[in-house]
């Protein structure tokens, strides 16, 4: 077990303070503070469990982690912000309406890994983000590239990839 104790604080008197009207000041103070007592008890299995407890959570907050993409760059530009990056599986992609909207988010059926469903993971091609921070989230676990553009403003170049890892 574990003691924790304090000694009494003293604070001798002094002298040499002097005013106009050459008065002395003089002070002491004994300070005692309470002595707190703990003790610390744990088997290896206890610190084993926290010890696992504490990776596990680290590993639930990683897969939690999100990356925000712009619809729309600050300057009014017709672009993703950022439009190529790269995710870990299970990552959540939130994107933001920012500037020059109507926008959505579509993936392109032809440059996603194969198996993943386009329909599923984009916005449909009516389906729009009409104001200022309205959002979209999604979700990729296959590991892979995928493509994915704006459909109002793909022909002005609003394209993106993602590489998710």
């Amino acid at each position: 077990m574990a003691t924790v104790t304090s000694a009494a604080v003293a604070i001798p008197s002094f002298t040499g303070l002097k005013a106009a009207g050459s008065a002395k000041v003089s002070a002491a103070a004994k300070v005692a503070a309470p002595t707190p007592r703990f003790g610390v008890k744990a088997s290896l299995k206890d610190v084993g469990i926290a010890v696992a407890a504490t990776a596990a959570s680290a590993m639930l907050a990683s897969n939690a982690m999100a990356i925000d993409v712009l619809l729309g760059g600050s300057d009014g530009s017709l672009v993703f912000e950022p439009n190529n990056f790269t995710v870990g599986s299970g990552e959540k992609i939130v994107f933001k309406n920012n500037a020059g909207f109507p926008h959505n988010v579509v993936f392109d059926e032809d440059e996603i890994p194969a198996g993943v469903d386009a329909s599923k993971i984009s916005m449909s091609e009516e389906d729009l983000l009409n104001g200022p921070g309205e959002s979209y989230s999604v979700t990729l676990t296959e590991k892979g590239s995928y493509a994915f553009y704006c459909s109002p403003h793909q022909g002005a170049g609003m394209v993106g990839k993602v590489t998710v890892n």
